[in-house]
């Protein structure tokens, strides 16, 4: 051999450079990293040869790698494969794992002195350096040893050798390993995982021996599935056109999926076995070894009609697959994704994802839904118009371990085992609890996912029909509580033996009643369970009753019942079992009772025979009298009169379209409220009715002013301001108290500011009550009330009424004080002329500011108070200052004089000086004084004293200082009154 290859090489050195280039690519390109890989192949293929349990001892001592293998021994055509490149001595053997006569080039990466021998046949080893020292003694190759600098081709030239086979193996690989290679081969020997065994099933067992440490490979733990087969001369034709023609001498496919039994991450690359790992990633939790045909690197798979014949192999294995492994939603994890991370990884996704949405996998607690086909006419054998084209194939039977389907076929509802034990004779193909409804995988198997919602619509027809309360119940008892929306549509039987959909407003009865005549949705007592509560249901207790909808319909329609008394016996029966009071519920007035006289009247319009209303009403009121063995407390509470009837509501809005309580003059009382910018409410209303109809009020009164029906008097507050509740305005506004409006009269000893102005109440009530009615009590209570004011000046304009000057002048001082806003100004006013009180009308009447302006107005009625509340009076009253009708201009002449320094030891602030005249006039009327641009002017004494003290500002001394002028002598004794004041 080492001469035909020297001869070759001599007779042609570019063949001697090729050789090398060509070892180097191998070792160095696509075998780089297969060391373990191919030593591994190399024994499977002898295990497989001898027909032996294959078994590799790998041992990695003192920097070399030793390969000890059972099986056929090393033969001469062995070494011929060893010892070339692309010729392998495996061709015709079926299952050999090397094709490509290329493999053992792996050891040129790590070794320059590999060597291979048997026990029954001897050895061989090639050597770099002797490989070298052959080369260079031939002349014509010495060139081009010099150009590759001395790198020879180390596989070409075999040197034969002798070395012992360790017991219990027949071949021996000896690599003393470059001591940069050391780590690397150790780093392979780490790596060596099951997968070597996969692929390889000749090879039972590697043994891993490292520095003394030995580990064992073996190929268990997984589930494997194979499938092989030979080609035909056609499919060779078809199938093998663009492949090497040793490789169309080999007619064989295979392929071979495994998963480990253990759940977790897959223990081997993840990339395409063929059947040596290749660099075509593959992510699938599973190990794929197939013959795929390889391109020339050995690292990809190559394209090509045999690659697509074996990814459809491919993909049909693997669903065998997952068809023997367990029914476990660990199924799921090997469901391919659509996207793979390379091209090859995609094409297998795509035909597995083909394939498996119709394939049996999933375990199934319900029968798949029967299959419906739509043929064509073609496939009848008559044509016949009238024919329903749709044939409904029978569901097939189950299997010894039950129900499996295919993804199309199966449906999954997110829920507990519980809930899906109930639904799987609702819902077909239904999966058991455990597998993820939102699993991308179910998406990619075809598999329905069934909402809860979906569930809910899918409860009726034949699905449903003959399930009774208690199979209801056990459907609620494992129905999740917290998608309320989802169950919003949920069946619910009635105890009527209706069936009606939504829990909402259905009523579970915690009393047994007779209520039939009422039409209520009252659930099935078997059926009763607190979910439908959370669901909107209603606890029935009989307040719950009552307020049903179906309750308020049947009052609301009794007087147009066919068995009214039927209607009442039940509402009455609610009433009484629910411990209503009067008024609790106004609604019910609208029952249909009997009276006495055998009509029906609602219960608003019957009294009670012996109630304390019966004689308080006028005749003609319209009221009957009610005929029930029912107690009174129940007759009361819905409304029959045993007193005044009380309306009750709550965030009343006060204007005439919201706040309609069928009151009498309700829309008067709104109409009297002060004005607001926006329409008040209030948190709680509570009003009298029927007042208009009552004739002893006396009588009435002395009920209405006691408690319960006191505090409908009560004043409203609204925005910080008090006004008379309805029932208080409607009383104030009526002749309730002796022929008397309540607002006509004052309490007995009230504020004799109100004395003339209002007479006295009469006697019978408290002072308390008689001041909720609207009798009047004190002047300032007065004021404050809402149209207070405008009361009191309407009583002023009154010339029937009596006061007296003190009296109108504290009245005036109090009116002073009033926002004008909160009055319209008086066409009449009381006033003062010529000494006299009068009523004059506003256009004559002035207010008078100044004390010296007084002189000038004595003609017209005055408004007389404090000057310095002139201003607010004429404000209020929209009448003119007398400032405003007179210019007070002193138009007569006088002379200046010192005011006598007494004076000034009375007033320290007085002037120095005044004018003297001998006949005062201002605007041309004689005038005692004028206080005048800042100076006092008068004609005597008095006149000087007034202006004086009003140009100091002590009005209040004017009849000392006037004293003082007369007698100057009287100083001390003044001064000393003074200083007592």
């Amino acid at each position: 051999m080492r001469a035909a290859v020297l001869t070759a090489w001599k007779a042609s050195p570019a063949r001697f450079r090729e050789d090398a280039n060509a070892e180097e690519d191998f070792a160095l390109g696509g075998y780089r990293d297969r060391l373990i890989v191919e030593l591994a192949q190399n024994a499977a293929d002898a295990a497989l040869r001898a027909g032996v349990p294959g078994v590799l001892r790998l041992e990695l001592r003192d920097g070399v790698l030793t390969a000890a293998n059972t099986g056929a021994p090393l033969d001469a055509a062995g070494v011929e494969g060893l010892s070339t490149l692309r010729v392998s001595a495996k061709r015709d053997h079926v299952g050999a794992a090397g094709r490509f006569g290329v493999g053992f080039a792996a050891v040129v990466s790590v070794c320059d002195a590999p060597s291979v021998g048997s026990r029954s046949t001897g050895a061989v080893r090639w050597s770099r350096e002797e490989t070298t020292a052959v080369v260079a003694a031939e002349p014509v190759l010495a060139g081009e040893l010099a150009n590759r600098e001395g790198h020879v081709p180390l596989l070409r030239l075999p040197f034969p050798d002798s070395f012992e086979v360790p017991e219990g193996f027949e071949t021996l690989v000896r690599l003393p390993l470059r001591p940069s290679a050391v780590e690397t081969v150790r780093h392979m020997l780490q790596e060596a995982s099951p997968a070597l065994l996969l692929g390889m099933p000749a090879l039972t067992a590697i043994e891993i021996v490292v520095d003394g440490v030995t580990r064992t490979v073996e190929p268990s733990g997984w589930h494997v599935v194979s499938v092989s087969g030979e080609f035909s001369p056609d499919e060779v034709a078809a199938y093998f056109a663009d492949r090497p023609t040793e490789e169309r001498a080999r007619p064989y496919w295979s392929v071979r999926w495994a998963v480990p039994e253990q759940e977790g991450p897959l223990p081997v690359p993840q990339v395409v076995h063929a059947p040596t790992p290749s660099d075509e990633p593959l992510d699938l939790p599973a190990l794929l070894i197939a013959s795929f045909p390889m391109a020339t690197d050995r690292r990809h798979v190559a394209k090509g009609p045999l690659t697509d014949f074996l990814i459809a192999r491919v993909a049909e294995a693997y669903v065998l697959l997952l068809e023997e492994l367990p029914r476990t939603p660990r199924l799921l994890e090997l469901v391919p994704a659509l996207m793979g991370k390379g091209e090859l990884d995609a094409r297998i996704r795509r035909a597995i994802l083909r394939l498996l949405p119709d394939v049996p996998l999933l375990p199934a607690l319900s029968a798949p839904p029967p299959v419906v086909q739509s043929p064509s006419f073609e496939d009848a054998a008559l044509y016949d118009p009238d024919a329903a084209w749709q044939v409904e194939h029978p569901v097939r039977e189950p299997s010894d371990d039950g129900w499996v389907v295919s993804g199309r076929e199966a449906s999954v509802v997110n829920g507990s085992g519980e809930l899906l034990a109930v639904l799987a004779s609702i819902v077909p193909g239904l999966l058991p609890a455990g597998w993820p409804a939102r699993h991308p995988a179910m998406a990619s198997l075809g598999v329905r996912r069934v909402e809860l919602a979906e569930v809910v619509d899918q409860l009726s027809g034949e699905a449903i029909e003959g399930r009774d309360p208690a199979w209801w119940r056990s459907l609620y008892d494992v129905l999740p509580a917290d998608d309320p929306e989802a169950l919003g549509a949920l069946p619910v039987p009635l105890a009527d033996g209706r069936l009606v959909r939504g829990p909402r407003g259905t009523l579970i009865l915690t009393t047994p009643l007779d209520l039939a005549p009422l039409g209520l949705r009252i659930v099935h007592p078997d059926a009763a369970h607190p979910l439908l509560l959370r669901l909107g249901a209603f606890e029935a207790t009989p307040r719950a009753v009552l307020d049903d909808p179906h309750t308020k319909n049947a009052v609301a329609q009794s007087m147009d019942s066919d068995d009214p008394d039927a209607v009442a016996r039940a509402v009455l029966s609610l009433v009484d079992a629910a411990g209503l009071t009067a008024g609790e519920e106004p609604w019910l007035s609208e029952l249909a009772l009997r009276g006495s006289d055998g009509s029906l009247y609602p219960a608003g319009e019957l009294l009670l025979p012996e109630g304390a209303l019966a004689g308080l009403l006028a005749d003609d009121a319209g009221f009957g009298t009610v005929d029930s063995s029912y107690d009174s407390r129940v007759l009361t509470a819905v409304g029959v009169l045993d007193g005044f009837a009380v309306v009750n509501d709550a965030d009343v809005l006060l204007d005439l379209d919201s706040c309609d309580h069928d009151l009498d003059e309700e829309d008067l009382w709104l109409e009297s409220l002060p004005p607001f910018d926006l329409p008040p409410v209030v948190p709680e209303f509570t009003a009298i009715r029927d007042l208009e109809l009552v004739a002893d009020w006396p009588a009435a009164l002395a009920l209405i002013t006691r408690p319960p029906l006191r505090g409908a008097l009560l004043p409203l507050r609204i925005d910080g301001l008090e006004v008379p509740s309805y029932t208080a305005w409607w009383l104030s506004t009526h002749p309730v108290l002796g022929g008397r409006r309540p607002l006509e009269l004052r309490l007995p000893g009230a504020d004799p500011l109100l004395t003339g102005l209002y007479d006295e109440a009469p006697e019978g009530l408290d002072h308390g009550a008689l001041a909720m009615l609207g009798v009047r009590t004190t002047l300032t209570d007065l004021l404050a009330s809402h149209g207070g004011p405008e009361e009191l000046l309407e009583l002023l304009a009154d010339p029937s009424v009596t006061v007296d000057r003190a009296q109108l002048r504290a009245l005036w001082m109090a009116l002073a004080a009033v926002d004008p806003s909160r009055v319209a100004p008086p066409s009449s006013v009381r006033a003062v002329l010529g000494g006299d009180i009068v009523v004059a009308s506003a256009d004559d009447a002035v207010v008078v500011e100044a004390p010296d302006l007084l002189q000038l107005v004595t003609d017209r009625p005055l408004v007389l108070a404090p000057f310095d509340l002139a201003e607010a009076l004429s404000e209020l009253l929209d009448l003119p200052l007398a400032g405003e009708l007179v210019s007070g201009t002193v138009t007569s002449t006088g002379t200046e004089r010192p005011v006598p320094k007494e004076v000034r030891e009375l007033l320290p602030t007085a002037p120095t000086r005044y004018v003297e005249h001998e006949k005062l006039l201002v605007d041309g009327v004689p005038c005692a004084w004028r206080y005048f641009d800042g100076m006092v002017h008068c004609d005597g004494a008095d006149g000087l004293a007034r202006g004086l003290a009003w140009a100091t500002g002590q009005w209040n001394d004017r009849l000392a200082v006037a004293a003082l002028l007369r007698n100057p002598g009287d100083v001390p004794l003044l001064l000393a009154e003074a200083d007592l004041s």
